[in-house]
């Protein structure tokens, strides 16, 4: 192999700075020499460029004049070429790529990692919430509370927030939420429920009469009294846990059968 000598070499100006690259070489390859960044995914050395990805863009001066922006990886250096990196074409076109390829893997850490490395806004990773608001209506429609509702409505539909101090630890909105977004969890005598990692109530249980299971919290029994005031009460007031009703309910079943 021959040593390169200055007349394999040439001269090119990227973002104002002249940097001297090898004949052959890509604009990428050339800015990645020299320390430059340019954000990419599909280039690799050991394979021809395809310009798949559409981050590596740069805007080129052509002859005429006119910028053209073009993937640095198709684009070979050649004398006097001028690149530019950042203008609002390239942060346009690369904006635009991002969201294309994070559309396709929401969850790639590379790819969010290397949009805020160059400063791209894109949204925040995906949480489960399709946005059907099945929690809203039936927390304000069927049990009253008016404990979460839709804010900051944009592109995404919007987020699924908490009313602070309303929530009732019911977990009706766990149960009806079609993707598992909206959690429950009950440890030490307390009932957490919580969207996106962060809570929505934390409110004390209460025990079963019957197996000692603490099953509901103390605010729902509270807000179901209070909801029901102006109905008959029919049935004796109790704190069973629904599978102790049952298990009472067959046994009063069972005996009037005997009974007969």
């Amino acid at each position: 192999m021959r040593d390169i000598t200055i007349e394999d070499m040439v001269e090119i100006t990227v973002d104002d700075r002249v940097i001297t690259a090898k004949k052959g070489k890509s604009v990428l390859q050339a800015a990645r020499d020299n320390g430059i960044r340019i954000p990419h995914i599909c280039y690799h050395p050991a394979l021809k460029p395809s310009g798949s990805c559409r981050l590596c863009v740069v805007e080129i001066a052509s002859r005429s004049g006119r910028a053209v922006v073009m993937p640095s990886c198709a684009v070979k250096v050649k004398s006097g070429l001028w690149v530019k990196t950042s203008t609002q074409q390239v942060l346009a076109s690369r904006l635009n790529a991002f969201d294309r390829l994070l559309r396709m893997a929401p969850d790639s850490i590379r790819i969010r990692r290397m949009a805020e490395e160059f400063n791209v806004d894109i949204p925040g990773l995906p949480d489960g919430c399709i946005r059907c608001r099945l929690c809203i209506r039936v927390c304000r429609d069927i049990i009253g509370a008016k404990a979460l509702k839709m804010e900051s409505l944009d592109s995404n539909g919007g987020d699924v927030v908490p009313e602070p101090g309303r929530c009732l630890g019911c977990g009706t909105c766990a149960n009806i939420c079609p993707t598992g977004f909206i959690r429950v969890d009950d440890h030490d005598g307390f009932r957490t429920v919580s969207l996106r990692g962060k809570t929505v109530g934390k409110l004390p249980l209460v025990r079963c009469e019957g197996c000692g299971r603490m099953y509901v919290t103390s605010d729902f029994l509270n807000h179901v009294e209070t909801a029901t005031l102006d109905h008959p009460h029919v049935k004796v007031s109790h704190k069973f846990c629904k599978t102790c009703v049952k298990l009472l309910s067959d046994k009063t079943q069972s005996a009037r059968v005997t009974t007969r």
